[in-house]
C-alpha cells in the first residue's frame, strides 16, 4: 500500500510479539495481492485486464471492500467512487507517473470507460463482471479496510486492547494500560491554523482524506479533474475504518458546503478544513459536535 503500519496494544506477559506482528505483515500481504493498484500481479488490475464480458470471482475482503465501495457511490452520487481506475492512472497517479498535461480528449475517453454505473456486483456469487475497459481503484476503501481487519486480527489473537494505524487511519479497541481511551489527535495540514482537537477512539475509527502529503493527487471521479476548491483535510470518525475512509474521500470531492451538506445527511462525526486566502476555515458536523460534548 506504499505506507507504514503500527500496533500499540495491552500485551500478557510472555506474549510472542514477534509471531503476532509476521500474522500482521501476511494479513496486509495478502490484502495487497488482492486490492494494490501498484502491483500488476494483484487481483485488482488482472481485473483490470480481464476480457469484456467475463466474471472475476473475489475473495471475502475483496467483496466486502467492493460492496461497500458501491453503496457509498450510490449514496454520494459519485462523489466517491471504487470504478476510477482509468482516471488514476491518466492523471499519473497509478504506478505510472505521468509528465505531460491531461487533453480534453483524453479525459472524456476515461471518463467513458469509467464509473460505479458500469459495475456488475453479484453480491450472492462474490463475482465482478468486467463491462469492457473498466479499472477499479480502491485507494481510498482498502486502507480503511485493512486497518479494520488488523483489528479483528488483534482480537482473533486475544489482544482486546490495541490501536492499528495504517497511513493515518486508525481503530482503537479497548483501553489503554493505563485506564485511559487510546486518544488520538485528527491531523491537521500544515500551515493551516486550526484548534488541537484530540478524539478517544473506544471502539471507533478515523480516517483522514487531504492534499497535503501527496500534492494534488484527489481526483472528482464525476469530471475527471483534480480537486482544488481549497478543502484541505476531512477527518471522519466512524465505527468502521473503511466507511470512515470511503465517507472522507467523497467529501474531500464536493467541498466544504456540499461535504457539510452530505455529512449532515448521512448523519456522520466529520471535521472539514478549508483554506480560504490567509484563512483556515473549520467546519464541524453535528454529530461529532455531540460526540465531543458527551
Amino acid at each position: 500500500m506504499g505506507t507504514y503500519w503500527r500496533v500499540r496494544l495491552a500485551a500478557a506477559p510472555g506474549a510472542d510479539l514477534s509471531a503476532l506482528g509476521d500474522s500482521v505483515q501476511t494479513r496486509l500481504d495478502d490484502l495487497t495481492a488482492q486490492m494494490s493498484h501498484w502491483d500488476e500481479t494483484s487481483l485488482l488490475s488482472r481485473y483490470g485486464r480481464a476480457a469484456d464480458g467475463s466474471w472475476t470471482s473475489l475473495p471475502d475482503d475483496f467483496a466486502a471492500v467492493m460492496e461497500a465501495g458501491l453503496e457509498i457511490a450510490q449514496r454520494s452520487d459519485g462523489a466517491f467512487d471504487p470504478a476510477a481506475g482509468c482516471l488514476t492512472d491518466l492523471h499519473g497517479l497509478g504506478p505510472h507517473p505521468r509528465v505531460t498535461p491531461v487533453s480534453d480528449a483524453e479525459r472524456r475517453e476515461a471518463l467513458r470507460l469509467s464509473g460505479w454505473h458500469r459495475v456488475t456486483f453479484d453480491r450472492a456469487a462474490r463475482r465482478l463482471r468486467q463491462p469492457g475497459g473498466l479499472r477499479l481503484d480502491l485507494s481510498g476503501i482498502a486502507k480503511g479496510h485493512a486497518t479494520d481487519m488488523i483489528a479483528d486480527l488483534m482480537t482473533a489473537r486475544g489482544v482486546r486492547h490495541c490501536l492499528v494505524e495504517i497511513g493515518g487511519e486508525c481503530v482503537g479497541r479497548g483501553m489503554r494500560p493505563d485506564g485511559d481511551p487510546w486518544w488520538v489527535d485528527l491531523e491537521t495540514p500544515p500551515g493551516l491554523r486550526a484548534r488541537p482537537l484530540r478524539v478517544a477512539l473506544h471502539q471507533l475509527a478515523v480516517a483522514t482524506s487531504g492534499n497535503y502529503v501527496r500534492g494534488d493527487h484527489t481526483l472528482d471521479p464525476r469530471t475527471g479533474h483534480p480537486v482544488t476548491h481549497g478543502v484541505a483535510s476531512v477527518s471522519v470518525l466512524h465505527a468502521r475504518a473503511m466507511d470512515a475512509d470511503a465517507w472522507a474521500t467523497a467529501i474531500t470531492v464536493l467541498g466544504i458546503a456540499q461535504g457539510a451538506q452530505l455529512a449532515v445527511r448521512e448523519g456522520l462525526a466529520a471535521r472539514i478544513l478549508a483554506q480560504e486566502g490567509a484563512l483556515t476555515r473549520e467546519w464541524l458536523s453535528p454529530a461529532l459536535e455531540r460526540m465531543l460534548a458527551d
